[in-house]
């Protein structure tokens, strides 16, 4: 849905969905064709469900060296950041295992079974991977299988944000899927934004303000599936191979850039109860919410 009135653009994208915000409606026409744009191109660089897109081309090659362009280079060099800055809770690796646990396809398509579970192992980790940034080259080892899910949809967002308000001349805000990104100039009182534990809920637990940076929020309560009578989940642990044990139902992080936040996000899941005292080593404003809904918030965020 568009409205020229309030400067808002939403549609629907990869199972979920996604909102532009402008302060200027005048600038909505050019932000909205920053959005279309980005979109088609993270999605033909990054997609592990499209044939034909760069990521499965890299995963299709058996171990041979191949030569990326510039978006799929730049979200392999934010994919391998994350691994390092979180010790490997965040690997681009777990391509197999989110794979074996059937999720397969885009997530819109995912659906219940009675197939039984493949036994869970470790993921190959991201050392693995042979990356030179200079000549875009990159190489992973035959039987290993690139998932950059983690981190491709929050570096969408802030590449949307900074490009929209650059050419609307405005500020923007973009949310994908539970990312949120600023770019520009935010209005007066700043962009008011919903937490809940799920980003589709028209009743959010409560509204932060944000004027700059990115905002992150990942969880287990959306994307869930059944199969062999488990119920699984999209946020794999590296260090398993299977999901994520329960422990947060979700995890909001604010940071300089939606990459950061989504990165730090993602990572509290996976880590569990040793997230709050990693976030708060790292400085970041976090709300973590537990499967029984009690809520420990982190380094400033608001109680």
């Amino acid at each position: 849905m568009t409205s020229t009135e309030t400067g808002r653009i939403e549609r629907a994208v990869w199972g979920t969905s996604v909102a532009l915000f402008t302060t200027d409606p005048t600038g909505l026409p050019a932000a909205g064709a920053v959005l279309i744009e980005e979109l088609a191109a993270i999605d033909a660089a990054c997609s592990r469900f499209r044939p034909d897109s760069e990521i499965s081309r890299v995963n299709a090659a058996r171990g041979a060296t191949v030569q990326v362009g510039a978006l799929l280079a730049e979200a392999v060099s934010v994919a391998l950041r994350a691994a390092e800055l979180t010790n490997g809770a965040v690997d681009p690796t777990i391509g197999g295992a989110v794979r074996a646990l059937g999720y397969d396809r885009d997530f819109a398509q995912v659906r219940d079974d009675d197939q039984p579970v493949a036994q869970a192992c470790p993921a190959p980790g991201w050392r693995r991977l042979e990356w030179d940034a200079e000549q875009r080259t990159l190489r992973a080892p035959r039987g290993v299988w690139l998932d950059l899910g983690a981190t491709a949809k929050a570096l969408a967002a802030d590449r949307i944000a900074a490009r929209a308000a650059d050419l609307a001349g405005c500020g923007v805000l973009v949310s994908l899927g539970g990312d949120v990104a600023i770019g520009g100039e935010p209005p007066g009182e700043g962009w008011q934004v919903g937490v809940s534990d799920d980003h589709e809920d028209p009743k959010p637990s409560l509204t932060v303000t944000l004027t700059a940076g990115g905002l992150a929020t990942s969880g287990t309560f959306r994307r869930r599936w059944l199969r062999g009578g488990r119920t699984l989940h999209h946020i794999v642990d590296p260090r398993t191979g299977d999901a994520a044990a329960p422990c947060w139902r979700t995890a909001s992080v604010v940071a300089a850039t939606c990459v950061d936040a989504n990165i730090a996000s993602t990572a509290a899941i996976v880590m569990g109860r040793a997230a709050p005292g990693w976030l708060a080593e790292c400085g970041l404003p976090a709300r973590l919410v537990a499967e029984d809904g009690t809520v420990t918030s982190v380094t400033g965020w608001p109680s």
